[in-house]
């Protein structure tokens, strides 16, 4: 597939949170370059910033590979985001705009009808675009690239169980945008605080057991001498 060069980071990204491009494999520049119709030079840039994102490793003797984390550092991602998400809502009911309110109220209202319909799929999505709408309500540019990248990691290393009561979880979503919209910070970093919690605990971890090492075999090696 040909895809701009810009976006080429991008391309690289979602392969790698969608297990396309498995963890541990080797990011081979002219291969990449095939795959995504550009040359090498974005290639390169790309994998470059990948690499300061956490997605990609350098390896001696094999070059550019899919990073492969490990069960504690995705809870210590998961952990950090339950921290930040908060501070985003507290910020978000200080700077948000009209225009960030009609669209969190249009989502949860989407939510609401979705969950009374059982369309999981699209309630996944709409969950994603409420939690990064309200993210750029926080008009703070480094929370936001901080955020973005955690769900793309935290999308990358955990498999995320649908609510038992989605319609619950759409009302702790409707709750939020309120504070929000009331301006109060504390009441919405509060309520964001015990949804990120709650959700918390949907997660499952999805990164693939360590692979066997290589077995070395004990038995001696055959040294007898030759006789006359």
């Amino acid at each position: 597939m040909r895809i701009p060069a810009r976006s080429v980071c991008t391309a690289i990204r979602d392969d790698i949170v969608s297990g396309v491009l498995e963890p541990g494999s080797r990011l081979a520049e002219e291969q990449l370059a095939r795959r995504y119709g550009v040359s090498r030079v974005p290639v390169r840039e790309a994998l470059r910033t990948l690499e300061s994102e956490g997605f990609v490793v350098s390896r001696r003797h094999a070059g550019a590979c899919v990073a492969e984390p490990t069960g504690q550092e995705a809870a210590d991602l998961l952990e950090t985001r339950m921290l930040l998400e908060p501070l985003g809502a507290a910020r978000a009911a200080q700077r948000r705009t009209e225009a960030h309110l009609k669209v969190l109220r249009g989502l949860v209202r989407l939510g609401r009808e979705r969950a009374r319909g059982g369309q999981g799929e699209d309630l996944r999505s709409l969950g994603g675009w409420f939690h990064e709408t309200l993210t750029q309500a926080s008009a703070s540019p480094g929370l936001i690239t901080l955020l973005t990248q955690l769900r793309h990691k935290i999308a990358w290393m955990y498999a995320v169980e649908q609510p038992v009561q989605p319609m619950e979880c759409w009302s702790e979503h409707a709750a939020i945008v309120d504070a929000v919209a009331r301006g109060d910070a504390e009441r919405a970093r509060a309520l964001t605080a015990m949804h990120a919690e709650r959700t918390a605990r949907a997660h499952r971890l999805r990164i693939p057991p360590p692979r066997p090492a290589v077995r070395v075999s004990q038995h001696p090696v055959n040294t007898a001498s030759v006789r006359d």
